[in-house]
């Protein structure tokens, strides 16, 4: 599945590079135009973050997105900064098809287990964002990657399987904004080693090519951000060849 994205600050669509907030690109277009112009294409799903939520909870900005789902028709996952219980029920009230969860579940893993057992592991994303050390050991990056919080990719998603873990969107770090193209061979091997978690390809596709050599690793999905915003392709041209497999 192809799932394009859009990161908002202040209401307005706009791209960090490696996570970022000095190093920022605003794009004319408002969130609802992007969102009817990718829905138009042939989006089923679509990703939201909140980078005013993700700084700061208090600054989450429900207003804008309970509008912004209001009119949109696909179904929208949203990520920034869910740290509480509250920040999940009110994304999910605001219209959140799934709430995108990152730090907290390396930090807190049984009270994010809690909220999957209430509100349904299907609603539930974890975003695990990995640093490739150089013995190969894939470590999580925590607080907007400043932090390496010293656990495995892996070692986290045996943590949930017991609690029905179903999607985990993964990004290396090192590919996110770049356009390089995503780590093939990351998202090969964990969906061959957990063929029961649906896995979304973060970071790194500059072009069709990218999505061409994503077919067949074992991907549920591939999010496009940048790559969209810029141009390099359509979301007609990335469903196309993600459907011809």
């Amino acid at each position: 599945m192809i799932i394009p994205a859009i990161d908002l600050i202040n209401g307005k669509v706009v791209r960090l590079y490696q996570g970022d907030y000095g190093q920022k690109t605003e794009y004319s277009a408002s969130a609802q135009e992007r969102f009817d112009l990718y829905v138009a294409a042939g989006a089923a799903q679509l990703h939201l973050v909140d980078l005013d939520g993700a700084k700061d909870a208090a600054k989450r900005q429900l207003s804008v997105i309970r509008d912004l789902l209001k009119h949109t028709p696909a179904p929208v996952q949203i990520g920034g900064g869910v740290r509480t219980e509250q920040d999940v029920k009110d994304l999910l009230d605001a219209g959140a098809n799934r709430v995108v969860i990152g730090s907290t579940a390396v930090k807190d893993p049984q009270m994010v287990m809690g909220w999957m057992e209430k509100y349904g592991a299907e609603h539930i994303v974890l975003a695990l964002d990995v640093n490739i050390a150089a013995d190969g050991r894939r470590l999580i990056a925590v607080a907007g990657w400043q932090q390496d919080s010293g656990v495995t990719i892996e070692e986290l998603i045996e943590r949930f399987l017991p609690a029905g873990l179903k999607h985990v969107l993964c990004t290396d770090i090192s590919r996110d904004g770049t356009l390089q193209g995503s780590n093939v061979e990351l998202y090969r091997s964990l969906a061959a080693a957990y063929p029961q978690v649906a896995f979304q390809a973060s970071g790194g596709i500059g072009g069709i090519a990218d999505i061409e050599a994503l077919k067949g690793s074992g991907v549920a999905g591939i999010i496009l951000g940048r790559s969209l915003l810029e141009g390099k392709f359509t979301v007609e041209e990335a469903i196309a060849c993600w459907q011809d497999a």
